[in-house]
Parts: C-alpha cells; structure tokens; sequence
C-alpha cells in the first residue's frame, strides 16, 4: 500500500488566502517542522507559472521532511514536479482515468461523501479517501456535512486509509471518536493560525488521542 494510515494522522492542506505577513512557503516550513504527516498543495488563483514555481519548493521541503505531497486537482502540474500524486473530487476527472494517466507508483487521493462514493472510488483506483464535511467550513461553502454514522460505515467498508475534513479543529474534533477514521485533514485550523508550529503540535496530539479512543 503506497499510503499507509499514520501518513494520515494530520494531513495538511494550503490556503493561499491565510499567508498574511509570512509566504505560503514558510507556512509549510513550519507546519513540517511540527509534524504534519502529509501535505495537500491547493492552489485555486496562481497562473501555472506560479503555481509549478510553488509545487516545485514544496516538493524539495517535503522531500526533506519524508512525508507525502500531492496536488490538488492537477495532473500536470504533479507530473512536471514529481510529486507523489494528486487529490481529486467527485466533480474533477475520474480516477481510473488519473490512474491511466498517473502510472500505478503514484498516489491518488478521492473525496467522498457516503459510502457508494467511497466504493466506486477504491474500486476505481484510489488510495485513500478525504470524507466530509465533518462540520461546515468557509473553505468549501457548498459542502453538506456528512453524518458520523456514515463516516464509520465509510471506514468498515473500505480497506484503503480514511481521513476526515471540513472544519475540523482541536475542539470539534472529538465527534470524530470511534469511527475508525486514521486522521483529520485540516487548512485554517494549521494555516490561518498566528503560531503554525504550537498549534500543529496541539493538533498532532490531539488526533493521537482521538484515534486512541
């Protein structure tokens, strides 16, 4: 298995929109110092000039720091920098085609909402499923949250590793106990914080103690 459920323990995903005084490079820096244990590059208002400019020093951070690193939605950009692989949605290409594409070394993460989805999409392919919303959030204002029994259905049904998104922070994150999810995928509650690196160490401890429930 190219992914393995401590790699989803807290698993990081950028926005752009929370840099403030710092880069988004030095951001990453800082949560990967503190431990995050997967990044997710999503980058929705660069030109793809800038964006492969971006993806290729994360890709040398990440590579430092031995963690996994894909891209949100695009392929292209994962291949000209050798990233680990890509994420996608429901509404984006389909994972047997990213597969075809992608070649079977990468790693291809799929969004999911309830359990059929999550089915089709270890079945088409995938290697771990991003499921939620597990509480509403800013960052996807469209998302319907996605019931905690349903989130534990997900997690019995498949044998790919799970993590959990959608507004989760230090805490809310406690609904999250006893559905079997391997982590929590987060953007503000790491990004948007005035100290990154005391809050992804909080944050890196209290998932170990939710999954330890």
């Amino acid at each position: 298995m190219k992914v393995k459920s401590e790699d989803m323990t807290l698993y990081a995903v950028t926005d752009a929109a929370w840099t403030g005084e710092k880069t988004l490079i030095q951001q990453v820096k800082e949560a990967l110092e503190a431990g995050i244990t997967f990044l997710q590059l999503r980058e929705k208002h660069l030109s793809e000039k800038e964006f492969l400019r971006e993806a290729v020093e994360i890709k040398r951070l990440t590579d430092q720091y031995q963690i996994p690193f894909v891209i949100n939605d695009n392929i292209e950009i994962a291949q000209k920098t050798g990233a680990d692989g890509v994420h996608v949605g429901q509404d984006d290409m389909p994972v047997e085609e990213v597969r075809k594409i992608l070649g079977e070394d990468k790693i291809i993460g799929v969004s999911a909402h309830n359990v059929e989805e999550a089915v089709r999409a270890e079945q088409g392919g995938a290697d771990y499923l991003g499921v939620g919303a597990v509480h509403t959030t800013a960052t996807k204002e469209n998302t319907s949250a996605v019931s905690m029994e349903e989130m534990k259905k997900i997690c019995q049904t498949v044998s790919i590793p799970v993590v959990a998104i959608g507004g989760i922070k230090k805490n809310n994150m406690n609904v999250l106990s006893g559905t079997g999810v391997d982590g929590i995928a987060v953007v503000s509650a790491i990004f948007a914080a005035k100290n990154i690196k005391k809050e992804t160490k909080e944050l890196l401890e209290a998932v170990k103690e939710m999954k330890a429930e």
